[in-house]
Parts: structure tokens; C-alpha cells; sequence
């Protein structure tokens, strides 16, 4: 079905790549499966100890001399599926489908963030009639679960001077800068004591959220589900003497959390007034995200009796501290206008046993963003009893005005379309500003089709963006100068 699109080589190839599963830390098969098709080619093949894939193809007749190239592409897709899908990703496959001018998926996240990228990659490695110079095609791994690819990558292992990162998310948009990232988990020790008699149990489900890229759709200020259903029992324990049996939500840290859900209990005689006081709350909420999320539900249901429940002390502290975790949009940037300068997105609540993590991705354009909210998360876990753990700290990728790269796929983007493109710096995270720590010489631009709700089973990918996208790239290759 995708292969009648066009180009089509560059379709056939994303085609192949959702039949093969790929999550973050399961990329095993798919860099197998490029791997054996480069040496069918007969196209050099190296691997790192992570797992990152390396690839070289000669230049072209007559291009020799050209400064050399590498395109980036991370193997790894973001897991997303609607609650009502069973899915497996490491075993099943994309169901891709065509919508008009979009590709989407079948309840689940489609992976072109950044499937469409390895397709280019691979249909530039293998179609002939492509101009180029000497050329690298890096394939990184665990990109959306941690940059780890990007972190591992050794110096004098790359020849290239230009990077060509294929992971920027918009049509007409040309990134040179992109924000550093961190991630914030707080961890709550539990104590559990038994249930008195009778007390009666419902399960708290938030839902019908849009969800999203934690980077790209933060600014939208969509539902995050952890958030509200952690806001949402806070007000409700001020007026009911409820007890906590588990609490969970989300799934990523770099998205934007659509459900979550908690266990609670109460005494007897409470149960009428409980659940019109959920009614209500789930009636504000509606209210107030009618524009961003109008399908956003809380429903309070019975559910199996449990044994246990949260301690008084340990409920107070727990709701206080989730309470105050930041979210979303902390500054937009004074030095580039209409951009995210700093921002955090509880992505994950999981309750294990006797421990609550509560994971949130922090993102900022600037080192002192990072560190004022490292500060503000250790503040939080201080004041409510928990252990502020931090890690993946790494630094945004710094705009250079003076780019030549930049220029050529400009002047490329003009020749070919007929108007300029806009040059962007990402509120999300491009594994250039990692590259650019270990290979500090290099000129790197990001380019991509249109790609909207990543990160979500909403995802989809435009069809004449990538289109577009192509005839950029390759003619960018081809325009390349001489060393």
C-alpha cells in the first residue's frame, strides 16, 4: 500500500522497517536487517559497542573531491498504543494505513519519528541516480529513552565535516539548535497499613488526553494525566478521609501522559457523596481543557476490595510532593521568539511494591534552565520525604549563524520550492547537541517532513512533506562543495 506513494523507494523502505518491531533498546533486528542489506551492496559496515550502526558509500563519479558527509538517523521508535489496542512491540508489527495526505498507524505510534529518516537514509545508500560525495550513514540507538547512542559515540570514529540529521519534525523549517535534557525521578517510600472492615473500594480513571511529544507539543499546554489525577486527589483527600492503594500513570518520559489511574478506598456511608464530588471534578476539568483536550474523562468506578492502603503520613506526603512537581511550560525564550526556552513533563508515576517513582523529562535551551529546575525537583523531594534521583543530564545543541551548511540547504530549499525556509532552534532533543561534544568540528543542520502528535498514537506523517523532504535532501548531497 505505501509503496505506491512517492518517492517510492524511500516508502518501500519505511514499509519494511514497520513490519520489523523497534522500540528503544530493541533494535537489535532492524540494525540486523540494514546491516545485511549494506553488504548485499557491498557497502563498508561497522558497529559500536552500543549498538550504533556506521555505513559508507563512496562518492559518486565525479564528486570525490566534495566535503564529506554524514546522514543521521536513530533506530528507535517511542512504544504508544491506545488502551482498547493489545500490541506487543517487541514482537508485533506497524499496521500502517493511508488518510488523505497522512500515513497513520492503527492505534498505535507509527514510528516515522524517525522511521522516515532510516528510509531516506537507506533509499540514499541505495539508489544510484543519487549525487553525492563521500558519504557516512550513522544509525544511532536509544534515542528517545535516553540519547544513550549519542552519549556512547567515540571520537575519531566519524571522517565526515557535515552532519545531516534527519530527525526535525517540519515541512519548511531548516534546525540549527535544539534544547539539553535531563531526567528528575523522585522515589517514595511506601508504608502500607491493613484496611479496617468494610471499606469500599473504586478505581479513579483519567483519560481521553491528546497526549504528545513532551518537546514539540509542550507549549500547546495539553492535559498531562499524571498531573491532573494527582491535583485531582489531592482536593478530593481534603474532604474525604480516602486511602490510596496505588497510584500509576503514563508510560514515557518524553510524552505526554493521555491516562492514569488510581486505587482508592473509603469507610462506609461515604459512597454516594464520593462519587458526586468525582463528577464534578471530572465537569471542571472539561471545562478547562475544552479546548485542548474537549475528550478528556475522569471516571470513579468500584472495583475488587484490597487489604491495604497507604499510611496517613506517608498519603500526605506522597500527594504533596506529586502535587508540586512542575509542569509543563516554565519560560519561553526572550532570545528567540515564539520558542520554548524551559519545561518539564511527568511522564511516568509507577507504583512497585513499596516504592512510587514519579519520572519528569527537563528540558531547557540553556544550562542554568537545567539547573534551576535540578534544584526545584530536589527541593520538592526534600520538602516530601522522598530521594531526588538525576540522570541523562547533556547540554542543547548551540545555534552557529555562521553555518554553511545551513546556507546550502537554504539556497536549496529556495531553488526548489521557491521560498525560504525558516531557520528554527527545536524545543526537543537532537542527538546533535551530544555529536557536537564529541565531534566539536562539525557543521550540522536537521531537516524532516511534517510530522505531527509523535509520540502518541495520534502520530502521522504527512505524505507530500516527505516528498519535499527527499528532493531537499538529495539535492542538498548533491550541492555539497568541493573540500
Amino acid at each position: 500500500m505505501l509503496t505506491r506513494l512517492q518517492p517510492s523507494r524511500l516508502w518501500n523502505f519505511f514499509a519494511q522497517i514497520c513490519q520489523i518491531p523497534h522500540p528503544s533498546k530493541q533494535e537489535a533486528a532492524l540494525r540486523d536487517w540494514i546491516t545485511d542489506l549494506a553488504m548485499t551492496r557491498d557497502l563498508a559496515v561497522s558497529q559500536d559497542s552500543k549498538g550504533n550502526l556506521l555505513i559508507r558509500k563512496p562518492a559518486s563519479a565525479g564528486m570525490e573531491q566534495v566535503q564529506p558527509v554524514i546522514l543521521q538517523a536513530h533506530l528507535d521508535m517511542v512504544p504508544q498504543a491506545n488502551a482498547d489496542r493489545a500490541h506487543d512491540f517487541s514482537c508485533d508489527p506497524i499496521q500502517p494505513y493511508i488518510e488523505g495526505d497522512w500515513v497513520r498507524a492503527k492505534g498505535t505510534t507509527l514510528g516515522a519519528d524517525n522511521g522516515i529518516g532510516v528510509a531516506a537514509c537507506l533509499a540514499v545508500l541505495t539508489d544510484p541516480t543519487v549525487k553525492h560525495g563521500p558519504l557516512e550513514v550513522l544509525f544511532t540507538v536509544d534515542e528517545e529513552a535516553g540519547m544513550g547512542g549519542a552519549f556512547a559515540l567515540q571520537p575519531d570514529w566519524l571522517e565526515g565535516k557535515i552532519l545531516i540529521n534527519t530527525d526535525a519534525e517540519q515541512d519548511g523549517d531548516i534546525y540549527m539548535g535544539c534544547a539539553g535534557g535531563l531526567e528528575a525521578r523522585l522515589d517514595f517510600t511506601l508504608d502500607f497499613a491493613a484496611l479496617p472492615e468494610g471499606y469500599q473500594t473504586y478505581r479513579l480513571q483519567l483519560g481521553g488526553l491528546q497526549g504528545g511529544h513532551s518537546g514539540l507539543d509542550i507549549h500547546e499546554e495539553r492535559g498531562n494525566a499524571n498531573q491532573l489525577l494527582c491535583r485531582t486527589l489531592f482536593r478530593l483527600q481534603q474532604h474525604f478521609p480516602l486511602k490510596i492503594s496505588a497510584l500509576n500513570g503514563g508510560t514515557l518520559r518524553n510524552a505526554i501522559p493521555r491516562e492514569a489511574c488510581a486505587v482508592v478506598a473509603l469507610p462506609p456511608g461515604q459512597q454516594a457523596e464520593f462519587i458526586a464530588s468525582c463528577h464534578a471534578a471530572a465537569e471542571l476539568l472539561r471545562q478547562e481543557y475544552q479546548h485542548t483536550d474537549p475528550a478528556i474523562q475522569l471516571t470513579c468506578t468500584p472495583c475488587p476490595p484490597v487489604e491495604q492502603a497507604l499510611t496517613d503520613t506517608t498519603q500526605s506526603n506522597l500527594l504533596a510532593g506529586l502535587t508540586a512537581i512542575p509542569n509543563g511550560v516554565i519560560r519561553m525564550s526572550h532570545a528567540i521568539t515564539g520558542v520554548v526556552e524551559t519545561s518539564t513533563n511527568l511522564g511516568v508515576i509507577r507504583t512497585e511494591e513499596k516504592q512510587l517513582s514519579a519520572v519528569s523529562f527537563v528540558r531547557s535551551l540553556t544550562d542554568e534552565g537545567r539547573a534551576h529546575l535540578h534544584s526545584v525537583f530536589a527541593a520538592v523531594a526534600a520538602l516530601s520525604h522522598a530521594e531526588a534521583v538525576f540522570s541523562g543530564d547533556y547540554s542543547g545543541w548551540a545555534p552557529d549563524p555562521d553555518s554553511a551548511a545551513m546556507q546550502i540547504v537554504q539556497q536549496q530549499h529556495q531553488r526548489l520550492f521557491g521560498q525560504q525556509a525558516n531557520i528554527m532552534v527545536i524545543h526537543a532533543g537532537l542527538e546533535c547537541g551530544l555529536f557536537k561534544k564529541t565531534y566539536p568540528h562539525l557543521d550540522m543542520v536537521s531537516i524532516g517532513p511534517t510530522i505531527k502528535g509523535a509520540h502518541s498514537p495520534d502520530e502521522r506523517v504527512s505524505v507530500s512533506s516527505v516528498e519535499r523532504f527527499w528532493q531537499l535532501l538529495t539535492a542538498t548531497l548533491a550541492a555539497i562543495p568541493q573540500q
